[in-house]
């Protein structure tokens, strides 16, 4: 979805054997059960009280991990949130595509220095676009410069006027929507999140390994590290197996919506578990070899207290972690996603101690797209925050 980076941000302040050949998923260290951290539970239950149906979580601490959940998956048949339920995560999904274009270059298939011209002729042209003074580098950290439709009211058109919720998208179709329009910086001039962005990346993957995107995602990240209820869906509309029902504010259950239109850049499914497992072992170095986890890493600047990465986020986070009123400051390597229905935050501590995935049930695209708060305003998500990342 086009949820602008950042939504943990939003949500404090709303409160106030590979593939790649690099390391086999045997080698991921996975943690053990433990208590919540204290709070967390109550941190959720209040999320549900303030208008979220439902809430999960996962936590760790060091090798020590819990579950939570609140409220309910459904609200017709008032079945309740279970942590392993599966939600659309919108764009953590832009993670997942840069994680396999490092490891490409890794293996010296591609440089992040590489024109989009050199992989996708002729594809960003015209209006002032132009794919050879664009790098696949700046696709990744937001610095383009090109416009991104699905900021349009009318591109939803199809789903929230006519109720088509199996309307399809092609990538190609939303880039060329994309390009008929001036860019709104120079490349690398400045950061501006676009999804067109991540929909030229995921062509470049294809372009670079002759496989789908989603395929390369699969069996280089999802198969090694065992994300077995992690999926890739291109244009089925349904949430298939264990789901939360997604909402929009005023209650409509908006769970089925076709994820063409977001692709690579926000399409896939999954649960916290998984987002969780996955995070650990990208920003603990299992994934990439190092040059590649330098690059991942190096931001760009977004405000005075956050800066974007190749498809991560870091954010320091002001939290009142102790029993006085001063908040202390936390940095956090961060990834978010919010689209019809469904709003999710995946938080891991710049030590890589720490832990917290968020998934609530809640998140109307209409209001988005007219700039209005979008999920409910909730004290609860501060003190979920506050207790699975203070000491």
């Amino acid at each position: 979805m086009r949820a602008r980076a950042g939504a943990a941000a939003l949500w404090v302040g709303m409160c106030v054997v590979a593939v790649s050949g690099f390391l086999p998923a045997a080698a991921v260290a996975e943690p053990v059960p433990a208590s919540r951290p204290a709070g967390l539970r109550e941190g959720i239950e209040q999320a549900v009280a303030d208008g979220f149906p439902g809430v999960v979580a996962y936590a760790r601490r060091g090798e020590l991990e819990s579950r939570s959940a609140a409220g309910l998956a459904d609200t017709a048949s008032g079945e309740r949130a279970r942590p392993h339920q599966r939600f659309r995560i919108a764009s953590n999904t832009k993670s997942f595509v840069s994680a396999v274009l490092l490891q490409l270059e890794g293996e010296g298939r591609l440089s992040l220095d590489d024109s989009v011209e050199k992989w996708l002729p002729g594809v960003v042209r015209g209006n002032g676009n132009d794919g050879r003074a664009i790098t696949v580098r700046q696709l990744l950290n937001h610095t383009s410069g090109l416009y991104d439709p699905t900021t349009e009211p009318e591109f939803f058109a199809p789903y929230l006027e006519r109720h088509d919720w199996d309307y399809v998208y092609t990538p190609r179709e939303v880039i060329a929507r994309a390009v008929r329009h001036e860019p709104v910086s120079a490349p690398g001039d400045r950061w501006t999140y676009s999804n067109t962005n991540y929909l030229l990346a995921g062509l470049v993957i294809e372009a670079v390994t002759h496989h789908s995107a989603p395929e390369e995602i699969r069996r280089r990240i999802l198969a090694p590290l065992g994300l077995k209820d992690t999926s890739f869906p291109l244009t089925d509309p349904t949430i298939h197996g264990p789901h939360l029902h997604g909402y929009d504010l005023k209650g409509q259950d908006v769970t089925r919506f076709s994820p063409s239109y977001d692709w690579t850049a926000g399409a896939m499914i999954s649960t916290v578990d998984d987002l969780a497992r996955f995070h650990r072992a990208l920003f603990g170095g299992r994934l990439l070899r190092p040059a590649q986890q330098r690059e991942l890493l190096t931001t760009v600047p977004t405000s005075d207290r956050s800066a974007y990465g190749l498809g991560v986020q870091h954010l320091d986070l002001d939290l009142p972690c102790g029993p006085g009123p001063d908040a202390e400051r936390i940095g956090v390597w961060e990834t978010d996603g919010g689209g019809p229905g469904f709003t999710s935050v995946s938080l891991t501590t710049v030590d890589g101690q720490r832990q917290l995935v968020l998934a609530a049930n809640v998140f109307d695209l209409a209001a988005d797209l007219e700039d209005e708060p979008r999920v409910p305003r909730s004290t609860g998500l501060l003190k979920a925050q506050v207790a699975a990342l203070c000491d």
